[in-house]
C-alpha cells in the first residue's frame, strides 16, 4: 500500500499537482489548489504539520489508556486463512468521502502486523489481513472506533439491509425537509409581499412563529444525518464536510428564532430549511450511487452459487457452502449447475458457458485435464472437478476485487458543483466572519445585530440558483436521453461523459448482437431437419438453428454426445470430426455439420452479426476526433473479422478482464478520458475502471450495475447521442453556475452593507432561479446531432 503520508510531507507535492494531504491528482482544479477535497483539507488541519505518524502515535496512546468500548467481540469473526494470517471484514458506519477512506487505510497501515487494510467506500467494507493472533481483531477495530467511526462485523445481507434502512431514512428526511420548505416558503412570500406596509407587525410576527413551528422540528429531524456525522467527527477530534453544514443550518435557525422572539422584521427559516432540502437531495443521490455499486459486487458474488456437491472418500456426497470448499475437494457438477470454485476436470466431457471470463458467446468444450473456473455453467453431461482454488483465490473473486477497486477509484471523482463549492464555501464563511467582526469592532453595532447581518451574508450567498444550477440540467438531460432509449445510472455520469476523448468497445454483444445466426442456408428441408434434431440441445448453435426454422418439429429419441453432437438412427448433427468431415473449410466461422447415410455432409455456418449501424457509428466517432479501439476476450480470427468490417485498425483479442483494466489504466496515465462500452460479465471490471461506461440493455445485471448508462435496442447510435447530450449538458451547467455566481457577486456587497431586505432577496433569488431553469430547458429542445445520418 502506498504511504500517502510520505507524499503529504514531500516538499514537491504541490509542484507535482497532487493533494498535499493524500497524494491524489489535482488535475482539473485551480493551479493554486493544495487539497483534492474538503475532507482532505479538514483532515490535514486536524492532523497538522507533525505528520500522520505523530497523529497515529497520539491516537494509539489515547486508545491504550482509554480504550473505546466495543459492543462486539471481533475475535470470533476473524478467520485464519493461512497459518498465522488472519482475515476480518468490517462494516464501517460513518464513512463520508475519500478522505475518510484514506485516513482509515493510512493509519492502519502504520501497524506493522497489518499486511492489508482496504476500504471500499461504496460498500463501506474494510478488509483487514494481519499476522498474529485472532484476538488482535479487537485492537484493530478499536483503533477504527477511536477515529469516531462505528465498526461492525460485515455480513453481506445485514450490510445491505442496513444500507437500505439508511436510504429509507434519508428519503424520509428529504420528504420532511421538502414539505417544510414549501410551506415555510409560502409564509415567507406573504411576509415579503407585506413589506410595503400592508402587513401589520403582529401579523408578520405571527407568520414568523408559524414558520418557526414548521421549520425547527423539520430541521431537527431532517438534519440528523448531518448532525450525527458532524458530532462523531468532532468527538474523535477531527472534522468532515458535515461540520460546516451543521454549523450553518443551526446558526441560521437559532438567529431566526432570536429575531422572532424579539419581534424583529426579518427571519431566515425559509433559507435554513431550503438549504437543508437541497443538501439532502445530493446526499440521497450519493447514497443511491453507492447502493448501485454494492449491487454490482453482490451480483458477481452470487455467480459462484450458494452450495456445491462434494464427493466424500466413502463415495457418498454432501452439500457444502462454497465458502467451505478447500483445494483437493472433488465436486460433482450436474447439467445446469454453476461451478462454485476453480478446478480441473478429472472425469467427464461436456460444454461450459465460459463467457464470464472470455466474453466468447460459444460454449467451451471440456474434457479431463481442462481448467475450469467458478461461475461457469455446465451445459451438458455431468462432470467431476478437483478444486484448485476457492473463496477469495478464485478467478471470479479476482473480478470482484477489480470491480471494487475500480468503483473505489471512481468514487474519488469530484463533481462540477462540488469543485465550485470547494473554492466557494471557504470564501463565503470568511466573508461572513469578517462582516461580523467589521460591524462589531469598526461599526460599533451590538453583537446580536451584527450576527443577523453575518447570517444574511451566509444565506444570500447560498441561493436557489446555485443549488439548481446542476440538478435541473441533469433532470432535463436525463429526460431527453430516456426518450432516446438511454437510462442514466450515475449522478455524475453526464460530467464524466462530456470529457471523453477515447472510446473502447467490446466485441460480442456490443459491436455485434451477441448471438450466432445462420448465414449459409443449404436449403429449407435441410434446415428443418437439423432444427428438429437441435431442439434436443441447449447449445447456442443448436438454438440458432431453431430460430432459423421456428416451425420445425422436434425429433424424439435423440442421443446427445457431450462436446460432440446429436445422433438418431445414423443421422448426426455436430462437429466436423463427429460427422466424419476431414476437409472442413478453415474460415474461422462457427459451424455445425449434418451427416446422413448415403448423403454428402451438409455444413451450417454461423456468424455473430454486427449491429446494423456499428461501422457508421465508429466512423463518426473517428470523424469527431475521438480515439477508437476494440478489446475482446474472443479468439483472434473472430475479432479480426469484426475489426475489418468496421474499418478499425486498433484491436486486441483474447484479453482477460484484468488485461482490459490494465489497458484502460495505460490510456488514463497517457491523459486519455476513456469511455468503455461492453456487455459481458468479463467487462464489469473494465466498465467500473473506465472514466465513464455504457452497456446495452441485453447485458447482465452485474454489468449494467457497473455501467453509467444503459441503452435499449440494436442501434449503436445511442453512444453518439449520449456523448452529444452530455457535452451540451456540461455547457449548460457551466452557464448556470456563472449566472448563480454573478448573482452572488451583486448580492454580497448589499448583504455586507446590511441593506438586503427579504423582498430584495426574494426578487433576486427568484429571478436568478428562473434564469437557471430556463437555460436548462433549452437543452431539451436544442439539436445535438448525436445520431448517425
Amino acid at each position: 500500500m502506498t504511504d500517502h503520508a510520505l507524499i503529504a510531507t514531500h516538499p514537491q507535492a504541490r509542484a507535482q499537482s497532487v493533494c498535499v494531504h493524500c497524494g491524489e491528482s489535482l488535475r482539473g482544479l485551480a493551479s493554486d489548489a493544495m487539497f483534492c477535497c474538503s475532507g482532505c483539507a479538514s483532515a490535514h488541519a486536524i492532523i497538522g504539520a507533525a505528520g500522520l505518524g505523530s497523529f497515529y502515535r497520539k491516537l494509539e496512546d489515547a486508545h491504550a489508556h482509554r480504550p473505546v468500548p466495543l459492543e462486539t467481540d471481533f475475535a470470533g469473526f476473524a478467520q485464519e486463512v493461512e497459518p498465522g494470517l488472519f482475515a476480518l471484514d468490517l462494516l464501517i458506519d460513518g464513512l463520508d468521502c475519500a478522505a475518510c477512506v484514506w485516513l482509515i487505510e493510512s493509519l492502519l497501515a502504520r501497524n506493522p502486523a497489518i499486511v492489508a487494510a482496504r476500504v471500499n467506500l461504496s460498500t463501506r467494507r474494510l478488509a483487514l489481513r494481519w499476522h498474529g493472533a485472532a484476538n488482535a481483531a479487537n485492537e484493530h477495530a478499536g483503533l477504527v472506533a477511536a477515529l469516531g467511526y462505528r465498526p461492525a462485523p460485515y455480513r453481506a445481507l445485514a450490510a445491505a439491509a442496513r444500507d437500505d434502512a439508511e436510504t429509507r431514512d434519508l428519503v424520509r428526511c428529504l420528504a420532511v425537509a421538502g414539505f417544510a420548505a414549501m410551506n415555510v416558503m409560502l409564509l415567507s412570500v406573504a411576509v415579503w409581499s407585506g413589506h410595503d406596509g400592508s402587513m401589520g407587525e403582529a401579523t408578520r410576527t405571527l407568520f414568523h412563529w408559524l414558520s418557526a413551528a414548521i421549520a425547527l422540528p423539520a430541521v431537527a429531524y431532517a438534519g440528523r444525518p448531518f448532525f450525527r456525522s458532524a458530532w462523531s467527527a468532532l468527538s474523535a477530534g477531527r472534522s468532515n464536510m458535515d461540520v460546516p453544514i451543521s454549523i450553518g443550518v443551526v446558526l441560521a435557525s437559532a438567529v431566526s428564532l432570536h429575531e422572532t422572539w424579539i419581534g424583529a422584521e426579518h427571519a431566515f427559516f425559509d433559507s435554513a430549511i431550503t438549504l437543508l432540502f437541497f443538501l439532502l437531495i445530493g446526499r440521497t443521490l450519493d447514497r443511491r450511487a453507492r447502493a448501485r455499486a454494492r449491487r454490482t459486487v453482490q451480483a458477481l458474488l452470487a455467480l459462484s452459487g450458494g452450495s456445491a456437491h462434494v464427493l466424500k472418500d466413502d463415495g457418498s456426497t454432501e452439500a457444502r457452502r462454497v465458502e467451505s470448499l478447500r483445494p483437493g475437494d472433488i465436486l460433482l457438477v450436474a447439467a445446469g449447475d454453476r461451478l462454485g470454485a476453480d478446478g480441473m476436470v478429472i472425469e467427464g466431457r461436456s460444454s461450459l458457458d465460459g463467457s464470464l471470463i472470455s466474453g466468447e458467446s460459444l460454449p467451451l468444450a471440456v474434457s479431463p485435464g481442462a481448467r475450469v473456473v467458478a461461475g461457469m455453467i455446465n451445459l451438458g453431461a455431468p462432470l467431476r472437478v478437483r478444486v484448485t482454488a476457492s473463496g477469495e483465490r478464485t478467478v471470479l473473486a479476482g473480478i470482484v476485487r477489480l470491480v471494487e477497486a475500480a468503483e473505489h477509484g471512481r468514487s474519488r471523482f469530484v463533481a462540477l458543483a462540488d469543485r465550485v463549492a470547494r473554492a466557494y464555501a471557504p470564501v463565503v464563511h470568511l466573508t461572513a466572519l469578517l462582516t461580523f467582526l467589521g460591524w462589531t469592532v469598526l461599526g460599533g453595532l451590538a453583537w446580536d445585530r451584527a450576527l443577523v447581518i453575518a447570517t444574511a451574508v451566509l444565506i444570500i450567498t447560498c441561493p436557489c440558483a446555485l443549488a439548481l444550477a446542476v440538478p435541473v440540467v441533469q433532470v432535463v438531460a436525463t429526460t431527453r436521453l430516456m426518450k432516446s432509449g438511454v437510462l442514466l445510472l450515475s449522478p455524475t455520469a453526464l460530467e464524466r461523459l462530456a470529457s471523453i476523448d477515447h472510446v473502447v468497445f467490446d466485441k460480442t454483444g456490443t459491436l455485434t448482437l451477441g448471438r450466432p445466426e445462420l448465414v449459409d442456408t443449404p436449403g429449407r428441408e435441410m434446415v428443418a431437419l437439423a432444427a428438429g434434431l437441435a431442439a434436443n440441445s441447449r447449445h447456442p448453435l443448436a438454438r440458432a438453428l431453431q430460430r432459423a426454422a421456428p416451425d420445425a418439429v422436434a425429433v424424439d429419441g435423440v442421443a446427445e454426445h457431450p462436446g460432440l453432437g446429436l445422433e438418431k438412427g445414423g443421422i448426426r448433427l455436430g462437429s466436423a470430426s463427429f460427422c466424419g468431415v476431414a476437409d472442413a473449410p478453415q474460415d474461422g466461422r462457427p459451424e455445425l455439420w449434418l451427416a446422413r447415410p448415403d448423403h454428402p455432409p451438409v455444413r451450417f455456418a454461423f456468424a455473430d452479426r454486427l449491429r446494423p449501424d456499428a461501422a457508421a457509428v465508429l466512423a463518426e466517432l473517428k470523424r469527431r476526433g475521438l480515439g477508437v479501439e476494440l478489446l475482446s476476450g474472443d479468439r483472434a480470427h473472430a475479432v479480426a473479422r469484426v475489426a475489418k468490417d468496421c474499418d478499425l485498425a486498433d484491436w486486441r483479442a483474447e484479453v482477460s478482464p484484468a488485461g482490459k483494466v490494465k489497458r484502460l489504466v495505460e490510456l488514463a496515465r497517457g491523459g486519455r478520458r476513456v469511455l468503455m462500452v461492453g456487455d459481458g460479465l468479463n467487462d464489469a471490471p473494465a466498465l467500473a475502471a473506465a472514466h465513464a461506461s455504457i452497456s446495452p440493455a441485453t447485458a447482465s445485471e452485474a454489468t449494467q450495475n457497473a455501467a453509467d448508462a444503459v441503452f435499449q435496442g440494436e442501434s449503436l447510435a445511442a453512444v453518439l447521442e449520449i456523448l452529444a447530450v452530455s457535452r451540451c449538458a456540461e455547457r449548460a451547467m457551466r452557464q448556470n453556475l456563472t449566472v448563480a455566481l454573478l448573482y452572488n457577486l451583486a448580492a454580497v456587497p448589499l448583504a455586507i452593507a446590511g441593506v438586503v431586505t427579504p423582498l430584495i432577496a426574494a426578487v433576486a433569488m427568484s429571478s436568478s432561479s428562473l434564469l437557471v431553469i430556463g437555460n436548462a430547458l433549452r437543452l431539451g429542445a436544442a439539436p445535438t446531432r448525436g445520431r448517425t445520418p
